[in-house]
């Protein structure tokens, strides 16, 4: 009897299920994970509770003599998005509750898909990974998967402490125009929408490899170009349109993007 020898060949979604267990083993093992969250909770909780202090108190430009009323938020949902008017338009302001607001994690969701990849190429993982497990698009889409969902977390820890800070500080919850649906709506449109970000600071990612300085400062750089787009893709009175709008944008985004991360990973050296 002849004995033949057969070799299995694991199929796509076997490896993987493969990587996104070591990533995600990795990412509950993080330290700076738990760290992001935790910022992405308290951030809203402090700023809400500083600006409602700071209320009505003047400044005074002493070379100019002009006083500034520093005006706080009389609303908890301001912390997730300006306000519309009564006609249903949402319209954009300049004051610090509509600039930093919880489309910050949008940015700072790169700091941890950074150091994420860099530590891999930095210690050598990357490269002993790619020479006997994984192949490069099934890093790209492991990557992808694991930052989108530290950045929908993220979002959600936001949310969470905005209306904590709302409610320490006493401000209304009232919806006037806007219905739970809205903001249903706004927060699956914000957290699709991360998609988009996280497609392209993978990118970048592996482009710098070990440079995680270089990493981050693109990721900034190139996740400005779209950050001024978040509050008019996904306002606070957002419908199920804008949820499969940015739906179809970030699988378009991961698709197109994890694409040109794979051939980056296999163009470049890995070292």
């Amino acid at each position: 009897m002849k004995s033949e020898l057969t070799f299995q060949k694991n199929s796509f979604l076997k490896r993987l299920t493969t990587m996104l267990r070591v990533d995600f083993k990795r990412l509950f093992r993080s330290k700076l994970f738990y760290i992001l969250v935790a910022t992405a909770l308290l951030i809203p909780v402090l700023m809400t509770v500083m600006m409602t202090m700071m209320d009505g108190s003047v400044s005074v430009n002493p070379q100019t003599g002009v006083e500034t009323i520093i005006e706080g938020p009389e609303n908890a949902w301001q912390s997730i998005g300006t306000l519309p008017t009564a006609d249903g338009m949402t319209m954009g302001g300049m004051d610090v509750m509509s600039m930093c607001n919880i489309n910050m994690m949008f940015m700072l969701v790169s700091v941890f898909i950074c150091l994420f990849i860099s530590d891999d190429f930095r210690s050598g993982y990357a490269k002993n990974l790619f020479t006997v497990r994984a192949k490069k698009g099934d890093y790209v889409v492991s990557k992808i998967l694991a930052g989108f969902f530290c950045g929908a977390l993220m979002l959600i820890a936001y949310f969470i402490g905005a209306m904590l800070g709302g409610a320490v500080s006493g401000l209304s919850f009232d919806l006037g125009i806007l219905t739970l649906n809205n903001i249903l709506m706004c927060m699956l449109a914000k957290i699709c929408f991360m998609l988009v970000f996280v497609s392209i600071f993978v990118l970048i990612g592996v482009s710098a490899k070990q440079k995680a300085w270089l990493s981050i400062c693109g990721s900034l750089g190139g996740g400005m170009l779209l950050f001024m787009t978040v509050p008019l893709i996904t306002p606070l009175n957002s419908t199920a349109l804008h949820m499969l709008l940015c739906l179809a944008g970030g699988i378009l985004f991961a698709v197109v993007l994890g694409i040109a991360s794979k051939n980056v990973l296999k163009k470049t050296s890995l070292v």
